[in-house]
């Protein structure tokens, strides 16, 4: 698995010191890593527009402009699952932060160890999330996770996944999507790709999804999908 690190502190200093860090606990770790680096909570959530795959936040809390804890309230409010370790100079300061999830907080100047303890720790969450996929959709990368999926519907040059709030529009083939999903997905029609966690009813024809959605069932696969909706429910 590739993770994908931000860094975001408006001090140069620490900024590099931090990028340092991180690629060195990736190295020793044998970690494949994209790491970025931003300047200001601004940058960030411009970046961030185009790409919100990201895995594991560093947020400096005292930031001009945006701190890093609004910037973490926001990326919350959006849906965002990284896990977020905030740095700060100060100590009182490590009060807050728990209505946002944050895994840790680090006091200035970081030391190198320390922050690799918490890189695995982050890295040892991650690893036990349910499993997602990532996507390019509309101009931004987006991380969805799978239990989020409903249905895929496949046309003539894109395909449709459905979630409960959401239709994400994907110019990508439904086979080479099939690859990259775990076994809790079943193919009912060579057109649909369906979620067996979501399944509510199944008849000979048809497949009645927890939306409400109908999906049709191609003939010859009623006993498959029953036998896949039975082991994996």
């Amino acid at each position: 698995m590739k993770l994908q690190i931000a860094v975001c502190d408006d001090e140069e200093t620490a900024l590099l010191q931090l990028k340092n860090a991180v690629s060195a606990w990736a190295a020793q770790r044998q970690h494949s890593i994209d790491l970025a680096a931003f300047s200001s909570a601004e940058r960030f959530l411009f970046a961030y527009a185009e790409n919100r795959a990201f895995d594991i936040l560093l947020l400096d809390v005292e930031m001009e402009g945006m701190s890093g804890l609004e910037l973490a309230r926001q990326l919350r409010r959006d849906g965002l699952r990284a896990e977020i370790i905030f740095i700060t100079s100060h100590f009182e300061l490590c009060g807050e932060g728990y209505e946002v999830d944050a895994l840790h907080y680090l006091i200035k100047p970081v030391s190198g160890e320390r922050l690799h303890t918490v890189l695995d720790r982050a890295a040892q969450r991650l690893s036990v999330e349910a499993p997602s996929i990532v996507i390019s959709c509309e101009g931004e990368t987006v991380k969805l996770p799978e239990q989020e999926i409903l249905y895929i519907e496949a046309f003539l040059h894109y395909i449709a996944i459905y979630t409960a709030n959401r239709e994400y529009r994907v110019r990508e083939n439904l086979s080479a999507v099939e690859k990259r999903l775990s076994d809790d997905f079943f193919r009912p029609h060579r057109s649909y790709l369906l979620s067996l966690k979501h399944v509510t009813r199944i008849s000979r024809t048809q497949v009645w999804m927890d939306s409400g959605a109908k999906l049709p069932l191609a003939r010859g696969r009623y006993d498959e999908i029953n036998r896949a909706f039975i082991e994996r429910n």
